[in-house]
Formats: C-alpha cells, sequence, structure tokens
C-alpha cells in the first residue's frame, strides 16, 4: 500500500479501516492496531508496530471501536501510521486534509473539528 500525506491517501485509509474491521469481524479476530498492521503490511515488523502505538499512545492488543462512531482513536492511529511510514513527525501530518477525507469516506456521520475555534491570550 502506498503512503503519502494527501487528502486521497486519507480517503483511502479511513474505507480501509472500515473494510479491515468488517474482515476481522467476519473471521472472528480481534480489530486492533497489531492485526491492522498484520493485514496491511505482511511484512510489518514488531519494531514498526511498537513505534505506531507509541506515537498514537494505545496498546498494541487493545480493542478498537468502528471507525464511524468513535473517530479519535482512529485519527490518531492513522496519524502515527503515515508519520513513521513516511518517516516525519506527527506534525507534519495534514490534519485539515485527515478530517475532510473523514468527512468523505463516512458521510452520514458527524465530521471531525467541525467550528473549532482557537482561543486567543488576552
Amino acid at each position: 500500500m502506498e503512503i503519502t500525506n494527501s487528502k486521497a491517501c486519507f480517503v483511502r485509509l479511513w474505507q480501509q479501516l472500515e473494510q479491515t474491521r468488517q474482515l476481522c469481524e467476519s473471521r472472528y479476530k480481534r480489530y486492533c492496531i497489531r492485526r491492522i498492521c498484520r493485514c496491511w503490511w505482511p511484512d510489518a515488523t514488531d519494531d514498526f508496530i511498537c513505534a505506531v502505538c507509541q506515537l498514537c499512545g494505545q496498546q498494541g492488543y487493545d480493542l478498537l471501536p468502528p471507525p464511524a462512531l468513535h473517530p479519535r482513536p482512529h485519527r490518531e492511529l492513522l496519524r502515527a501510521l503515515v508519520a513513521v511510514r513516511l518517516g516525519i513527525g506527527m506534525r507534519a501530518i495534514h490534519l485539515r486534509e485527515l478530517d475532510a477525507a473523514y468527512s468523505e469516506a463516512f458521510p452520514h456521520s458527524t465530521p471531525l473539528n467541525v467550528r473549532k475555534q482557537r482561543r486567543g491570550f488576552p
């Protein structure tokens, strides 16, 4: 799977997350970060998975909720996957494009970061 820091790639990743969830559910497998990494990249090493888990702040075997219902853990997971795969920092990920891609992949769910405003310091 080719990973880039673009909206088209993020849409594909969000859709792939849902497909992987359905695949795991149909095979009665655990839907976790380790399973996602192993499904997407069969040659994924433990070091790669540990780096992703460390960046997203989750454990490798923790169950993940469906991405359409609880997108926050998946957002951090995708940020970490792209950062580790491309060798860039977490801050270099285009968050607006990632959030817009979520709205495109799941059109009937609540968009991420709607009307988020910055707080001004007095």
